[in-house]
């Protein structure tokens, strides 16, 4: 790992644990790398230290700090279980825009911010694009959130990863958001299951990652980063 975890005082004056990553070389712009619903995982971190070795200052939140302290949990069992309650009964929602919005806020003074995620962050990606201030584009992967508020057009350029075997998130949920046909949104489709980018997750699906992870990069190239 070549960042640090370190606290962030957030909008409600809460401290929670963010992980920040330097940009290796000249500086391209701000990421901010919002969590599965396992955590700031080690996956996550290595992701953030993916992210800073193309030029990002990232940080990655640690978004249930407020209920759990610490938490990071595998795919399955009791870490998987704890990870739903969070983020479906425990945590709101709505914080977990407010504490994205507080790392955009951080982050901009020193350029472009972008956002990206994955599952639960991805649905936060998707919410970040229509409803937070001070972005420049975002990239959500697989958020089953996303087709019932695929409705509020996007302020900023996104891009959306689903798999086509993703089995919970249904693709007439997704050809729903592609028919929105928002012109500032774009909705890939892959030959993957949930979960493809991780490769600690039984479903992933190496040239759908490297496929996503170029695209995301690309758009946030096209959009001063």
């Amino acid at each position: 790992m070549t960042g640090t975890m370190e606290t962030m005082t957030m909008s409600d004056g809460a401290t929670v644990a963010v992980y920040h990553a330097q940009p290796t070389g000249e500086r391209r712009g701000g990421v901010v790398l919002v969590q599965e619903i396992f955590g700031v995982t080690d996956h996550i971190r290595d992701l953030c230290d993916e992210y800073a070795a193309e030029g990002y200052e990232v940080l990655a939140p640690a978004l249930f700090d407020r209920e759990h302290p610490g938490f990071e949990a595998d795919y399955s069992g009791e870490g998987l279980a704890r990870g739903v309650e969070l983020a479906r009964q425990l945590h709101p929602f709505e914080l977990s825009l407010k504490d994205v919005q507080t790392c955009i806020d951080t982050l901009t003074p020193a350029g472009p911010v972008f956002v990206v995620g994955y599952c639960y962050g991805g649905s936060v990606a998707w919410f970040a694009a229509t409803k937070l201030h001070g972005l420049a584009a975002a990239s959500g992967y697989y958020g089953s959130m996303i087709p019932a508020a695929a409705d509020e057009e996007p302020k900023v350029p996104v891009i959306l990863h689903f798999g086509r075997h993703d089995h919970g998130i249904p693709m007439d949920g997704v050809e729903q958001v592609i028919a929105k046909d928002w012109p500032n949104a774009t909705v890939y489709v892959y030959e993957a299951g949930h979960g493809f980018n991780s490769d600690r997750r039984k479903d992933y699906h190496e040239p759908s990652a490297e496929l996503a992870k170029q695209r995301t990069l690309h758009l946030f190239r096209a959009n001063g980063g």
